[in-house]
């Protein structure tokens, strides 16, 4: 019989916390919480404000007559206090706009993935789930009862070589839509032949798609012609196209029946506050009275790919508003993006273990509200500051 260690018993048991820390500093991968002033004078590609409706008068003013009139939370669970007369607005208007028969507003992105992945899977499925999928629907397949396959990226083949040698009576496939490092879209039309040939469930997180893909920006389910299809399912968020906060399920309505009983973050979480709801719902309205914003994101994204690809840096060629430069080490990107916002410019900095390749990156997203100064100073700024030159 092994006996206790005392000596272990007198030190803290958060004592390896320093040494995690300690290697975190070493490997230039310490994070660092900045908070920003309500007047901060930065020109944002930081952020996922990609049609420039997060300070909008009509999102603003949607979000302040929402909290005077429902109040400041929602103050229970969807199922107990939780559902006000605007949710039931935000969820009939986007589940129109996206082409869906139903929609189920969560309290993020994160939740309604979550809920998703675990509630249409049990331990008789497989969840075919690509490599370079959101943290959100990795944590979905790690709380789901069902066998994960992982599959390369963006490859058809390997979904459907997985789905052929399954034995499991049900299969789910997982992907993002658009992947949010490097701006790249899944083939979703070909993900869903595959799905079908072996009756298979496809679920597509849609956050980078929602109002920059599509007509008028309906999404990239309806972009690769699967809106509606009685055997997809999209989850959204509210806090990118939409400058809101919050998440959504999209789909046939069984399956949305399915998860207000059976979703647990639906079930136990508090439900998405009404200023949320309301910022969203006037989002989606103005969207739908101005769809120009959609390729207008999706242009200011091609102008900054092209312009630094032609400066000589290693950047991805966008297939919504997501751009990145790729940066060998991180020290060098944590650096790089420091310049640029000592000169006034925000871009994001991912670095390792967020991606996974082990490349860190700069990332940028493009805004349907920047002006062709805006972006050729951003251009400028970026290559200017680049440690490397």
């Amino acid at each position: 019989m092994t006996g206790i260690d005392k000596t272990a018993q007198l030190t803290s048991p958060f004592d390896w916390l320093d040494d995690a820390a300690e290697r975190r500093r070493s490997a230039g991968l310490v994070r660092t919480l900045r908070p920003r002033a309500a007047d901060e004078q930065l020109l944002d590609l930081a952020g996922n404000d990609y049609l420039g409706l997060v300070r909008h008068p009509r999102v603003t003013g949607a979000a302040a007559d929402a909290a005077l009139r429902w109040g400041g939370g929602s103050t229970g669970s969807r199922l107990v206090t939780g559902s006000t007369a605007l949710h039931a607005e935000l969820e009939a208007e986007l589940a129109a706009f996206c082409g869906a028969e139903a929609a189920l507003v969560f309290s993020s992105g994160y939740t309604a993935n979550l809920a998703a992945v675990t509630a249409l899977t049990d331990d008789d499925t497989v969840i075919v789930s690509d490599a370079l999928n959101h943290a959100s629907l990795i944590d979905g397949c790690r709380l789901s009862r069902a066998r994960v396959a992982r599959a390369a990226h963006r490859s058809p083949d390997a979904v459907r070589a997985e789905l052929a040698v399954r034995s499991e009576r049900r299969a789910l496939v997982v992907s993002d839509s658009v992947f949010s490092v490097d701006g790249d879209a899944a083939p979703l039309a070909e993900h869903a032949a595959a799905c079908r040939s072996h009756g298979a469930a496809l679920l597509v997180d849609d956050a980078h798609g929602l109002g920059v893909l599509g007509e008028g920006g309906a999404g990239a389910l309806a972009a690769a012609g699967l809106a509606g299809a009685p055997d997809v399912v999209a989850t959204v968020t509210l806090s990118k196209s939409l400058g809101s906060q919050g998440g959504a399920v999209l789909g046939p309505r069984r399956v949305i029946e399915h998860l207000v009983q059976s979703a647990r973050t639906f079930i136990f979480d508090t439900g998405l506050a009404p200023a949320a709801v309301g910022a969203a719902l006037g989002a989606l309205r103005l969207i739908r009275e101005e769809p120009e914003r959609a390729e207008r994101a999706r242009h200011v994204a091609r102008e900054f790919s092209t312009r630094l690809a032609a400066s000589g840096l290693d950047v991805s060629v966008p297939d919504a508003a997501v751009v990145s430069v790729r940066v060998p080490a991180p020290e060098t990107a944590l650096a790089w993006a420091t310049a640029c916002r000592e000169q006034g410019l925000l871009v994001g900095c991912f670095r390792p273990p967020s991606v996974p390749d082990r490349w860190s990156r700069l990332r940028l997203t493009a805004r349907a509200d920047l002006t062709e100064d805006q972006i050729g100073h951003a251009v400028e700024v970026i290559v200017r500051t680049d440690p490397r030159r």
